[in-house]
């Protein structure tokens, strides 16, 4: 953990303001201009919810490199221009993230130790609630300024995503990415724990660094799977409580952490269910459920509520998934997101699979359907970033598989692997082993094998008991079928790849 919020080696850099940006905006007010960013994003699929601070800063040259979500837009505002044009700095160029300053720092003492050794306050975009939707990929941190180093295996990576701190996240190991999360920014909380000393009262930068802790853990989960995260990932879920514990400066503060707090026990509960530790997955979930209702929180209930339904279907108690996925409908509709409400849909019909009952299937997948054609809106929970048509398609090809229609599951699963964005490598590996599993039982064992090849590349970046267990099941029912086109290649590399622990 740094002692200092600085770094020596590198003096703070002076803000320069943004005269390029300022002219583009030419006679339109910020607000005007920020209406225009948002018309832009909604043109090509893009959810930012800029104003006319998010601007201001823009030009203030306090965001000296935009988000990922936020240089799309851009550029297509802009077309033939570059980030550079647009007068902002080289990603390669600017250090990680910091977290916002403390509104209330004379009651967080140790809120400066919220930037972990090699992040510093020089900062490209501290978190802003207003840019938190993003279809696919929000939680981009950004590259650290360095030198590249060719040993490094992240410099392979066609997109310098990861800050300095997430890249001391992973070790490698025998060809395989190891998730070693140690979820820093609630370090400053772990290491008061472990030496035993009191939390002070919690303020906005306590709040800000539980948020950030749970969008790190959706962003290696949806890169690299659970199996590598879930034990690293307690720590900052008992942080989180221990925050609760101490109270907080401000009632809007006290919220935050509840609801943040809510969300990590979501997101490690999600951790133990994809690695295969139900009973686990079905504790944190409870405690989400309960940090809902003692809050009154309906966003947060009805996460919970989804959760349960899925690990209820994969735990084989198909009716408990029902009635999760019903009582999730009930206290989320309100809220006024019909992606979520389709979701919720989904999650209904893959108990009615598991009880075998296809006309409420069919019904709650039709209902599905009609919900995520109403697009996208800004009621649509953060959480849900995941949820696109890929995952749409992945759902609908997990309930005729389980009502044991291998043909059309498996046209839904190709569709699905098709059209995942590649930042979602989990999922990829996750819809083509369902692929495979549903070609092997359909009788087309040649096209198995050659979905499950791909799987078996994917598990070099990801680690997944629930993928693992999938692709041992497709190997079980390939057998048989040894002398059909890569069938016996499929078994050996099966058999020689390592299982995670």
């Amino acid at each position: 953990m740094a002692s200092s919020t600085t770094t020596a080696s590198q003096p703070d850099r002076p803000v320069r303001p943004n005269l390029a940006f300022r002219q583009l905006r030419g006679r339109h007010s910020p607000a005007e201009f920020a209406a225009l960013v948002r018309r832009a994003a909604r043109e090509i699929g893009e959810r930012v919810s800029c104003d006319a601070r998010y601007i201001g800063r823009v030009e203030a040259g306090e965001i000296r490199c935009p988000n990922y979500a936020y240089e799309r837009v851009f550029l297509h505002m802009f077309p033939g221009r570059t980030l550079a044009d647009l007068g902002f700095a080289p990603r390669s160029a600017v250090r990680g993230r910091a977290a916002r300053p403390p509104e209330d720092a004379s009651h967080a003492p140790h809120a400066p130790l919220l930037l972990a050794q090699g992040e510093t306050e020089e900062a490209v975009e501290p978190y802003e609630p207003q840019d938190q939707y993003h279809p696919q990929d929000p939680y981009h941190p950004h590259e650290p300024h360095r030198t590249r180093n060719p040993q490094d295996p992240f410099e392979t990576h066609d997109n310098y995503e990861e800050s300095d701190v997430l890249r001391r996240l992973f070790m490698t190991g025998g060809g395989a990415t190891v998730a070693t999360a140690t979820l820093s920014p609630l370090g400053f909380t772990i290491d008061a724990m472990a030496a035993n000393r009191p939390v002070r009262r919690a303020g906005t930068s306590h709040a800000a660094a539980l948020e950030e802790a749970v969008r790190r853990i959706r962003l290696l989960d949806d890169r690299h799977g659970a199996d590598g995260l879930y034990r690293r990932a307690a720590a900052p879920l008992r942080a989180a409580y221990a925050l609760l514990d101490a109270g907080a400066t401000r009632q809007t503060t006290a919220e935050r952490l509840h609801s943040g707090a809510g969300e990590l026990a979501i997101s490690v509960g999600w951790l133990a269910h994809d690695s295969g530790r139900f009973d686990d997955a079905r504790s944190h979930y409870a405690e989400a459920l309960a940090t809902a209702r003692m809050t009154g929180d309906p966003g947060l209930e009805a996460h919970a509520f989804c959760n349960t339904a899925f690990l209820a279907r994969d735990a084989g108690r198909p009716r408990e998934a029902v009635r999760a996925a019903q009582a999730a409908q009930r206290v989320g509709r309100p809220l006024g997101s019909a992606r979520l409400m389709s979701l919720l849909a989904l999650r209904e019909a893959g108990g009615w699979a598991g009880l075998a009952d296809r006309t409420g299937c069919e019904q709650a997948l039709a209902r599905a359907q009609a919900l995520f054609e109403r697009g996208h809106s800004d009621a649509d929970p953060e959480w849900m970033s995941f949820y696109g048509e890929a995952e749409l398609e992945g759902l609908e090809a997990q309930c005729w598989s389980t009502l044991g229609d291998w043909r059309r599951a498996a046209r839904h699963a190709r569709r699905a692997a098709d059209l995942q964005d590649p930042h979602f490598t989990r999922n990829i590996a996750l819809y083509t082993a369902e692929l495979a599993d549903d070609l092997a039982r359909g009788g087309r064992p040649d096209e198995a094998a050659t979905a499950g090849m791909r799987v078996l590349e994917l598990l070099d970046q990801v680690q997944s008991s629930r993928i693992q267990g999938m692709l041992a099941g497709t190997a079980r029912v390939l057998l048989p079928h040894r002398r059909a086109g890569g069938v016996q290649e499929f078994l050996d590399r099966h058999a020689s790849t390592p299982r995670v622990v």
